[in-house]
C-alpha cells in the first residue's frame, strides 16, 4: 500500500507518536509525506518515507494529483482544527474532497488513523491493491 502522512504544525508530534506506536505495521508499506512531516517522521522512526514538497510549495497538489491518478491507498492527515489560516483548511478540503472522489480512505485525527491502521493489519483494505492500475509502459 503507498500511504501518504500530512500534519499540521501543532501535529506533528501526535504523527510521530503514531507513526512510532504503528512502526511495525508501516514498516510493511510504501510511506510518502510533505516535507517537514517526512522528515520528521523518518528521523524520529526510521522508517524510509518519500518525501512530497512542503504545504506551502504545493505539497498538497503533489498528493492530490497522486490521489487522483489512484497512486496513492491511503492518506492519515492529522488536522489542527483550530487553525485560523482559510487557505489551509481550502487545501485540507480538497485533499479529503480528492479522497472522497476517488474512494481513498482518509483519516483526519488519532481515532479514526487507529481504525484504519488496524483495518491495513488485519487486511481489510487489500482491494485497494486490486484497483490500483498497473504502471504504464513507455
Amino acid at each position: 500500500m503507498n500511504i501518504t502522512l500530512i500534519a499540521h504544525d501543532k501535529k506533528k508530534e501526535l504523527m510521530i507518536q503514531f507513526c512510532t506506536a504503528y512502526k511495525s505495521i508501516l514498516s510493511k508499506h510504501n510511506l510518502s509525506a510533505t516535507a517537514t512531516t517526512g522528515r520528521m517522521v523518518a528521523d524520529a522512526t526510521g522508517l524510509p518515507v518519500s518525501l512530497f514538497m512542503a504545504r506551502s510549495q504545493g505539497g498538497y497538489q503533489q498528493i492530490d494529483a497522486r490521489v487522483a491518478y489512484n497512486e496513492i491507498d491511503m492518506v492519515f492527515m492529522f488536522t489542527d482544527p483550530n487553525t485560523t489560516d482559510p487557505w489551509e483548511d481550502q487545501c485540507i478540503l480538497q485533499t479529503i474532497h480528492q479522497c472522497d472522489t476517488h474512494n481513498v480512505p482518509v483519516a483526519t485525527n488519532l481515532a479514526s488513523a487507529e481504525m484504519l491502521i488496524l483495518g491495513l493489519q488485519r487486511g481489510d483494505l487489500d482491494w485497494r491493491e486490486m484497483i490500483r492500475p498497473k504502471k504504464f509502459l513507455r
